[in-house]
């Protein structure tokens, strides 16, 4: 196969970011098979990924803490380097770029001239909308105001983290900024350009990541849910893949924390677990690369629903999920019905599982008995 960056028929090799033609040819195809794509498409995600017009982005800051970033940087298939030197052109980024001040503005402002129509706005953060939005400004001039012009004369708008999604955690009640989300922004402000959710708090690196090289690929956004979100990522309930789910089929609630039950890794409803009502992959895909039970439930914390609009920073932490809609489809993977100490599945079996789970999102099995016998529970 042709690598352009490396421009020889082989492969063996590395390229300029250290990973090897062989070992990216594998990232590409998990990457489509990953969205649901045919695993063939891989080479054709890994001939745009190589080559030499890289896609532009600008990424603008709202009212944030950085964690969108901070999950990026700890990706490694691809690597954040790797990414911006090789796959994009970043061509703003507060937190990453090294200018400041006038240089900066500068870049920014070019960087739209320039690659009018042809670039991505990613943005990170609400947007504060009260009084004017001077809640948040960057060189004298509002994140409104930033995230309108950049959009403007976007391709599309990548809206990463809870935050930009649905207004995440600044937006919480009482929400003295008037913090909003930067779809509400842009519509409120008669831009339009298709926009794209990556919600979590902070999201998986790896459902931005995919959605780029889609976009790299295709020339424009996957498939998207109701809410703008990627389907590849957040077409199914956390519950339906979770390690304890199986508890729950089973009827086995952790009462408290560090009861008997809580220790074997039963089902976390009881505690406020928010999965059967929170759509993401958190459950097969593992976060961070440390292991496959690196994410809340894993690790014995209920999911409080970050992803979910509505859910996350709006409902009382420890408060039941609710189940009126829970339409529970088979798990991609089933776990052991011991429970496993909240052990799930290996995450190269959950990478290989989350390709199988867009053929079987529609071909649910109801367990309505047993979401009544959970309600039970719950009063």
């Amino acid at each position: 196969m042709k690598c352009t960056t490396c421009r020889e028929v082989d492969t063996g090799g590395t390229l300029g970011s250290g990973l090897s033609r062989r070992d990216f040819m594998k990232v590409c195809t998990a990457a489509a098979v990953y969205m649901g794509l045919d695993a063939s498409v891989g080479a054709q995600i890994a001939e745009a990924a190589t080559a030499a017009k890289r896609l532009p982005v600008i990424w603008i800051s709202g009212q944030e803490c950085t964690g969108c970033t901070e999950s990026l940087l700890r990706a490694t298939h691809p690597t954040l380097e790797h990414l911006i030197l090789e796959l994009i052109s970043l061509e703003y980024h507060e937190t990453l770029q090294a200018g400041c001040g006038q240089q900066a503005n500068e870049a920014r402002e070019n960087a739209i001239t320039l690659y009018k129509g042809q670039y991505i706005c990613v943005a990170e953060g609400s947007f504060p909308t009260k009084d004017d939005g001077i809640y948040c400004r960057i060189g004298g001039l509002t994140a409104v105001h930033h995230l309108a012009q950049a959009a403007s004369s976007a391709a599309a708008v990548i809206a990463i983290g809870s935050c930009s999604s649905w207004g995440g955690m600044p937006s919480a009640s009482p929400n003295p900024t008037g913090a909003s989300s930067a779809s509400a922004v842009l519509q409120a402000k008669g831009v339009k350009v298709p926009v794209m959710n990556i919600p979590g708090c902070p999201p998986s690196p790896y459902n931005f990541l995919s959605a780029v090289l889609y976009f790299v690929t295709f020339g424009k956004l996957p498939e998207l849910d109701g809410k703008g979100r990627p389907k590849f990522a957040y077409g199914r309930l956390i519950h339906e893949n979770c390690e304890r789910r199986p508890s729950f089929d089973a009827g086995n609630f952790a009462e408290q924390f560090g009861d008997d039950g809580h220790k074997q890794g039963w089902c976390l409803y009881k505690l406020g677990c928010k999965g059967p009502e929170t759509y993401n992959n958190c459950s097969t895909l593992g976060f961070g690369d440390v292991g496959a039970s690196a994410w809340p439930v894993g690790m014995g914390a209920p999911c409080f629903g970050c992803s979910e609009q509505n859910v996350g920073f709006t409902e009382a932490l420890h408060s039941p999920a609710r189940l009126d809609n829970l339409d529970v489809t088979p798990p991609a993977l089933f776990p052991g019905v011991d429970g496993g100490g909240g052990k799930g599945v290996t995450t190269a079996a959950a990478a290989i599982a989350a390709g199988v789970v867009g053929a079987v999102v529609g071909a649910g099995l109801a367990t309505s008995k047993k979401v009544g016998q959970a309600e039970e529970v719950r009063k």
